[in-house]
């Protein structure tokens, strides 16, 4: 066996693997090896091999329980690829199975690159990246296994997102697994679904660069056949779908161009991903592409006719600001009542007016996943506009919604759904008009009383709240 083993290569197997100076327990620990690492072996002496690990360019001995030896050949294939498809799924196994992909690669004939590994190889790197987001428990041993996995060309892209570090794989196995004639739809889809992340989007990007990548996202998401999909990969398609569509909703309206069919093909693409086809492991997708969407439907929607005595107008601003203007047209000529500039998008179509209470609420969009309600309301100083935002404890992404008024009571019926401390909520609230304190607050609409008799009725037809 050793003698097989000797000028061969093989694999680290386990993690903190001590690299000895000398065939003995008590000798110098040169340094530690983790699962996936190359070695060579070189020869055996005193019940340990002497290996030569090309990594750290560095000479050592360690014991035999610790590697797996490996061969090249295409004889070695099938092997290789067992021990692959055994360790593809197990979670912590990431390094170890894409040492082996690679070494499959390498054993098999270059016409004959396999599908499956490169589909394989490149999902564990996107499930390592994903680990090493964020990680602090694991943070030594994922940031080992990334560079044992750097050896095979596997790279990363990572930049901070909502005060935490974002670890995203550059996807370049999934690229070359698309222009593979012989890869499945399945795991064409996967492929896509991978290169079409909106967690993985730098936000460094420029506007015109950003704009270019949503383009490029959405032509990919449409090459990709919907037949031969599972059920859950199907949803999880449209899903995609509609989060990119409703980008690009949010880009056209910022730079002042038209929104309605982008967020139209947004809602439609929602409605065709079922969500009881997610399961637990992909829910976490249908509720954030669900709340991207809810925060651009109003552009689907044609502008409110206003009416009554209160008129809200729009002015320009400074460069990029849109200013609203308050006005009273009971009185002639009309009187301003109340001015503010905003740089977010100001949904018309979300107006609507408390005749009762003369007050005004409107959808304001400052960002692409955030959306938030104003309040325009007359205090004892004056006329106010309070900002009621989505959520309050450090969220990621949500948006606040007008649901309707109770003037008995005078109170203001909400609807919030927030992404926050990785997860989402959803909330509907009664406030009073005059300070907007939180009167009351459920899970469902039907636990408030003033919900079931004042609720808006466009609102309940439309909001995918209740969805």
């Amino acid at each position: 066996m050793i003698l097989a083993l000797a000028a061969s290569l093989a694999l680290v197997v386990q993690d903190h693997t001590a690299l000895r100076a000398a065939p003995r327990s008590n000798a110098t620990e040169l340094t530690s090896l983790w699962q996936g690492d190359v070695l060579e072996v070189r020869s055996e002496r005193a019940g340990y091999l002497q290996v030569y690990n090309y990594r750290r360019e560095r000479c050592g001995y360690l014991l035999p329980a610790a590697v797996r030896s490996i061969g090249l050949n295409e004889s070695d294939a099938p092997g290789l690829l067992a021990v692959m498809r055994f360790l593809r799924d197990g979670a912590g196994s990431e390094a170890l199975g894409i040492s082996y992909g690679a070494a499959y690669l390498k054993a098999i004939p270059g016409p004959a690159r396999s599908a499956e590994a490169l589909d394989a190889i490149a999902t564990m790197a996107e499930r390592l990246a994903d680990q090493a987001s964020g990680a602090a428990q694991r943070g030594g041993a994922l940031a080992a296994h990334l560079e044992v996995v750097e050896q095979f060309g596997v790279r990363v892209r990572s930049f901070e997102r909502d005060g935490r570090m974002q670890v995203c794989y550059d996807g370049e196995l999934f690229r070359r697994l698309l222009s593979l004639p012989q890869a499945s739809a399945e795991q064409r889809a996967r492929a896509a679904l991978s290169l079409t992340r909106t967690d993985c989007i730098d936000p460094s990007l420029g506007p015109q660069q950003r704009a270019l990548f949503d383009e490029f996202r959405r032509d990919l998401l449409a090459q990709i056949a919907e037949r031969g999909l599972n059920p859950t990969t199907r949803s999880r398609l449209h899903a995609r779908r509609a989060a990119v569509w409703a980008g690009i909703a949010y880009q056209q309206a910022r730079r002042g161009l038209p929104a309605e069919l982008p967020a139209q093909q947004a809602l439609n693409e929602l409605i065709s991903a079922h969500p009881d086809e997610f399961g637990e492991a992909y829910r976490k997708e249908y509720l954030e592409s669900m709340l991207r969407v809810a925060a651009v439907r109003w552009a689907a929607t044609a502008p409110a006719v206003q009416a009554g005595p209160l008129l809200l107008r729009t002015r320009t601003g400074e460069p990029g600001q849109t200013c609203l203007i308050l006005e009273d047209t009971s009185t002639r000529p009309a009187a301003m009542l109340l001015r503010r500039c905003t740089y977010g998008i100001v949904w018309f179509s979300s107006l609507q007016a408390l005749v009762q209470a003369r007050a005004l609420v409107v959808a304001v969009q400052p960002l692409e996943s955030w959306r938030e309600l104003w309040v325009f309301h007359a205090s004892a100083s004056g006329w106010i506009v309070d900002v009621i935002s989505p959520g309050y404890e450090q969220p990621e992404e949500g948006y606040v919604e007008f649901a309707g008024f109770a003037p008995a009571s005078g109170r203001l019926l909400l609807a919030r759904e927030v992404h926050e401390h990785g997860r989402f909520r959803r909330r509907f609230e009664e406030h009073r008009l005059s300070d907007l304190a939180l009167v009351k607050d459920a899970s469902a609409p039907e636990l408030l009383p003033d919900f079931g008799r004042w609720q808006d009725v466009t609102w309940r037809r439309d909001t995918l709240a209740l969805r």
